[in-house]
């Protein structure tokens, strides 16, 4: 991976732009085609938090694995997830990635490395270290990230995850998405730490704190993080400190969050200050900036229609992918 002057390749950072727009984008629309009631159930959007899955994926092959969480579309997109399919699995439809049968939370690509979403919160710290023994013995120089937000660190799940990929020094990356907010828990009155990250130093692992709104400080710190763990030293612990721009679900307000605190975060939009990255340094001007918001509008609009007019499963299709199938003894 290229570094010029400690900034990122001029390309990986136009890259990095549009992919930022696409989850950005992306989450928009969900909004908007739940609001048809085009959505059943509920979603949590990652509005907002855009650039810690961006600046995370940004450094990772296609045979790397991530694992998700509750709140996954932008990590789902970030690995190269497809939004049509996305759209379909979120509607319910038959050319959703698990068939309309799984929803928002649920969406696994095994194609791309996508473990999989799961919505019971610190499940996947336990599951991640899994994936990254199976990378170990067999060989691969795989890497797994391993998604979370605030809340999952004071599970169980966190112990016991990280304390044995650090002992078996796993290809195993841990990103905390630190957004303050355990759904209406505020971090700070149930935790006596000030940093999540601190905690690493119990496991003996590196523990690194980024500005979880700038991508480019994700990319960097996870680039260092990703290396460490294809070369065989272990796990690492960041914490992101981002922030959701909406309330946990798409039923949830927000209420408890101060409206000043909300505007101060907002005003870090990781989009925003990408693009002003950008044409401050003359890698894309205004109007190619605007040329690429065009261009990722028009994708999500095509993937979306796709969804709307796909089909939704057969009945006689719901007990079809729940059993494995029996096979003869060998």
């Amino acid at each position: 991976m290229v570094m010029i002057l400690m900034d990122v390749e001029k390309a990986k950072l136009v890259e990095m732009y549009r992919k930022l727009l696409e989850l950005r984008k992306f989450e928009e629309k969900c909004w908007d085609l739940f609001s048809q009631n085009l959505i059943p159930g509920t979603i949590h959007l990652y509005l907002g938090q855009e650039a810690v899955a961006v600046g995370v994926c940004s450094n990772l092959n296609e045979d790397d694995y991530v694992q998700s969480t509750h709140r996954g579309h932008g990590h789902c997109l970030a690995k190269g997830a497809q939004m049509d399919k996305m759209f379909a699995e979120l509607m319910g439809k038959a050319t959703g990635y698990c068939k309309g049968k799984g929803g928002s939370m649920h969406i696994t690509d095994a194609n791309v490395g996508l473990l999989g979403a799961c919505g019971v919160v610190g499940s996947g710290i336990v599951m991640a270290p899994g994936a990254g023994l199976s990378a170990k013995l067999r060989g691969t120089n795989q890497v797994v990230v391993c998604f979370f937000g605030d809340g999952a660190s004071n599970t169980g799940n966190f112990h016991e995850g990280i304390n044995i990929a650090a002992a078996w020094d796993l290809p195993v990356v841990f990103v905390c998405e630190n957004n303050l907010y355990a759904m209406g828990t505020k971090q700070t009155d149930v935790m006596k730490v000030k940093n999540i990250a601190d905690r690493a130093s119990a496991y003996g692992i590196p523990g690194v704190i980024c500005d979880g709104n700038d991508a480019v400080d994700v990319y960097k710190k996870a680039y260092e993080a990703v290396t460490r763990a294809r070369e065989g030293k272990g796990p690492t612990l960041i914490e992101c400190k981002t922030y959701r721009h909406r309330g946990h679900s798409r039923f949830d307000q927000g209420k408890y969050r101060p409206e000043e605190e909300v505007n101060e975060w907002l005003r870090m939009d990781p989009i925003i200050r990408m693009r002003e990255r950008l044409t401050s340094m003359g890698i894309l001007t205004e109007e190619e900036a605007d040329v690429i918001v065009n261009e990722v509008d028009e994708e999500i609009e095509v993937a979306a229609k796709f969804a709307i007019e796909s089909p939704f499963p057969d009945p006689k299709t719901a007990l079809e992918d729940v059993w494995v199938e029996e096979r003869e003894s060998e």
